[in-house]
């Protein structure tokens, strides 16, 4: 008899609460029927939300696993699933099944480190979870930078969270930024790698950053410049992942799968990838 596996059975859950974040992001709390979190998870990992009928999609989950009463999910609206759910009300059924993925080190090669967390647009959602537990578990860290940038000001996800809690604790720097200078905004203007060339950052970070494969592409490149290696730098990938379980071989990169070895990597590690991705 085959192993079973408790990630492949979905389990009921409610959306019991919408939240505005963007003019196309919407944040979806979830629970289970009786009101309780459909299973526990490591910051970075990922979860399949499903709609019958309509279809299914793999998602950060967003809150972090010191959340105990529920789990969220930050979700753009991009297609057929994201639009149906950016549409439904509180209360609406769906199924949710995981968790997927390795998730980021933050009991192991973490503990104890300087972080910086650098995020554009939607990119910020795999890393809240990350952000939330370490600020949990603060004593177990060293100083926080989080630099984080969009298109405008109206979309920065989780600006009230940000500027409400992050902003206001000790040992951790919130660094905004939006692309072009906007009626309101009297923040730093510019696109995420140049304010990072512009931070003057202390090379004693272990840095994680998620965002659209342009913003990474530069600021890994402009890190490396300042005198950073790819084995200090974490990234996700689960925006290649589907069935989850390494079986639709559709986040298949030479010798891994990003749902099964991933979708967290040390840019190292991409190194020993082919050129595909």
């Amino acid at each position: 008899m085959s192993e079973r596996r408790e990630e492949l059975i979905p389990a009921l859950g409610v959306v019991t609460e919408i939240r505005k974040d963007t003019p196309d992001v919407k944040t979806f709390r979830v629970v289970t029927p009786d009101g309780k979190k459909a299973f526990e998870h490591k910051p970075g990992q990922c979860a399949m939300l499903s709609v019958p009928g309509v279809g299914e999609g793999m998602f950060s989950i967003t809150s972090s696993p010191t959340q105990e009463e529920y789990m969220e999910f930050s979700i753009k609206k991009c297609g057929c699933l994201t639009s149906w759910l950016h549409a439904i009300e509180p209360g609406q059924m769906i199924t949710i099944r995981g968790p997927y993925g390795n998730g980021f080190p933050v009991d192991t090669e973490l503990k104890g480190k300087n972080l910086l967390f650098i995020a554009g647009g939607i990119g910020l959602a795999p890393l809240h979870s990350v952000i939330n537990y370490c600020r949990h578990y603060r004593d177990q860290y060293g100083d926080i930078d989080i630099i984080y940038g969009s298109r405008s000001m109206d979309d920065l996800v989780d600006i009230k969270e940000i500027q409400d809690e992050w902003c206001n604790e000790e040992g951790i720097n919130v660094h905004l930024t939006i692309d072009r200078p906007q009626e309101g905004w009297d923040g730093h203007v510019g696109f995420v790698p140049s304010y990072v060339n512009e931070l003057n950052l202390s090379l004693d970070k272990t840095i994680l950053i998620c965002g659209p494969p342009i913003m990474i592409k530069f600021t890994l490149q402009n890190l490396q410049a300042l005198g950073f290696s790819k084995s200090q730098v974490y990234t996700t990938m689960e925006l290649r992942m589907k069935c989850g379980i390494g079986k639709c071989g559709r986040c298949n990169i030479g010798s891994k799968y990003v749902c099964k070895d991933g979708p967290v990597f040390r840019f190292d590690q991409l190194d020993e990838l082919p050129d595909e991705y």
